[in-house]
């Protein structure tokens, strides 16, 4: 594995809350989701998504994110991988039901 080294800017708050937001639908760390952003401005070409996957962005009110967030961070969880399993429960459950 490659040596890694910390980097730190300030940069204007609504690019900050931009950014975050993406990382946070991408469902990666920030550092995985900054390191994908150095290399595709380095070794160029615009990010590339897996044609079998599609995105899925919606809002929800501050209190349930919240919650949401303090219940990842109790269980270890990502984001991603939570939403992926309540997704694939539900269908399954469904599918059972007819």
């Amino acid at each position: 594995m490659e040596e890694k080294k910390n980097l730190c800017a300030p940069i204007p708050l609504s690019l900050h809350q931009r950014l975050r937001a993406e990382q946070e639908q991408r469902g990666q760390t920030l550092s995985d989701y900054i390191t994908d952003i150095l290399r595709e401005h380095f070794e160029g070409g615009a990010r590339t998504m897996n044609a079998n996957n599609r995105t899925i962005a919606f809002q929800v009110p501050e209190e349930l994110f919240g919650r949401l967030k303090d219940y990842l961070a109790r269980n270890g969880l990502k984001q991603k991988d939570f939403i992926l399993g309540l997704i694939e429960r539900e269908l399954n459950d469904a599918g059972n039901e007819e």
